[in-house]
C-alpha cells in the first residue's frame, strides 16, 4: 500500500481509504462492517472516514464498535468524522449549521458514538452562508487545541471559501484548514483540476476525495439498465436512478471497458485507479458492503501502475465528449 502527506501535513494516508456513507447503517450492521475494516485494515488500509450525519449518528456507532472488537491499537488508523447537518432534527443552531455551539457539541457527540477520545480528522460538511467564517475558523481551530481532533478541513467548498478560511488562521495564528474532500471521478473533475489549482501550492491542500465510481455509475453494470439489489434501487435513493442511467455517460463507461480490460480489470478498478494517479490526491475514499468489493477496489492498486501518460491520455480522449 503505497501512503501518501496530507496536503502540507506531516500525516500520511493510504491512498485507498475505506467510507462508511450508505453502507454503514442502511446495508451493514456492525458484523458485515467489521469484516470489511478488517479486509481492508489487512491490506495496508489506515484512513476510515466517517460522518456525524450517516444514517443519523449510528454509521459512527457502528464504526467504533466494530474498531473495538477488532482491537486495532489507537496509533494504527486515521479516523474522521466531518460536521453540518445536524442529528437533532430541526432544532434551531443544531442543523445546517457551522456556528460554534454547534461544533463544540457536534464533536463531543461525535467522539461518544465512536467511543474514542479524539478523531483525526474533522470536516467542516459543507458551508455555511449564515456563519460568519471568523466565528467557523477560531471554533474549528479550537477543537483542534483542545485534542480533540489532530487536523481539520472542509468538504465541498469553494476554493475562495477554502482561502478566506486559511487566511482568517493565518491573520489570528490559528490552526488552517489542511485538507477537502470534494467529489472527484471521471464525470466530476473541475472542482480538483480546476478551480483548487492554486491552493495546491499556495497553501498546501490535500485531498480526500469521495465517490470514485460516481455512485456506481462507473462501475460499468448499469450500461444495460438497473441490476436488481443495486444501490439504485433502495428506498430514498430514487435520485441515483436518473444519474446511473444517463446514456451519454453510460456511453463513455461502454468505450472504456475494452481499456480496463486490456489492463486486466474491471470497471471500477480502472476508475478508482485513475482518482489516484492524479498526484494532488492525498487519498481515494471507497466503499462497499461485501468483503468481495473491498478486495476488488482494493485491485485498483495493481492498475494504478499501469497507467501510463499514454493509457491517461486514451481516457481523456474518452472523457472529452462529456466535458
Amino acid at each position: 500500500m503505497e501512503h501518501r502527506r496530507l496536503g502540507r501535513s506531516g500525516l500520511q494516508v493510504s491512498v485507498l481509504s475505506f467510507g462508511s456513507w450508505v453502507t454503514f447503517g442502511s446495508q451493514l450492521d456492525t458484523g458485515l462492517a467489521r469484516d470489511c475494516l478488517a479486509a481492508a485494515y489487512d491490506r495496508g488500509v489506515n484512513f476510515f472516514d466517517n460522518a456525524e450525519s450517516y444514517a443519523g449518528g449510528e454509521s459512527e456507532r457502528i464504526m467504533g464498535r466494530a474498531i473495538a472488537e477488532l482491537g486495532w491499537p489507537r496509533h494504527s488508523y486515521v479516523v474522521s468524522t466531518k460536521f453540518f447537518w445536524g442529528i437533532h432534527g430541526e432544532m434551531v443552531n443544531m442543523r445546517n449549521t457551522l456556528n460554534r455551539k454547534y461544533l463544540h457539541q457536534a464533536i463531543d457527540g461525535s467522539l461518544e458514538r465512536f467511543g474514542l477520545e479524539f478523531v483525526d480528522l474533522v470536516f467542516c460538511h459543507r458551508p455555511d452562508p449564515d456563519t460568519p467564517i471568523e466565528e467557523t475558523v477560531w471554533a474549528m481551530s479550537d477543537m483542534i487545541e483542545s485534542g480533540k481532533a489532530h487536523y481539520w478541513g472542509t468538504s465541498e467548498w469553494s476554493a475562495d471559501e477554502i482561502r478566506a478560511a486559511w487566511e482568517v488562521a493565518e491573520r489570528h495564528h490559528l490552526h488552517k484548514p489542511m485538507m477537502e474532500q470534494p467529489q472527484y471521478h471521471m464525470f466530476e473533475r473541475r472542482k480538483v483540476e480546476r478551480e483548487y489549482a492554486r491552493l495546491y501550492e499556495d497553501i498546501g491542500l490535500g485531498l480526500t476525495t469521495w465517490s470514485p465510481l460516481a455512485s456506481g455509475l462507473l462501475t460499468g453494470k448499469y450500461v444495460d439498465g438497473i441490476p436488481e439489489g443495486s444501490r439504485a434501487t433502495l428506498p430514498g435513493y430514487e435520485w441515483l436512478r436518473d444519474l446511473v442511467t444517463d446514456p451519454d455517460r453510460n456511453a463513455v463507461v461502454r468505450d472504456l471497458l475494452p481499456i480496463a480490460e486490456r489492463l486486466g480489470a474491471t470497471m471500477s478498478q480502472l476508475a478508482i485507479a485513475w482518482c489516484a494517479a492524479n498526484p494532488r490526491v492525498s487519498t481515494v475514499i471507497t466503499g462497499a458492503s461485501r468483503v468481495e468489493q473491498v478486495e476488488e477496489n482494493l485491485g485498483a492498486l495493481d492498475v494504478l501502475a499501469q497507467l501510463t501518460p499514454e493509457v491517461m491520455d486514451e481516457i481523456r480522449t474518452v472523457l472529452r465528449r462529456v466535458g
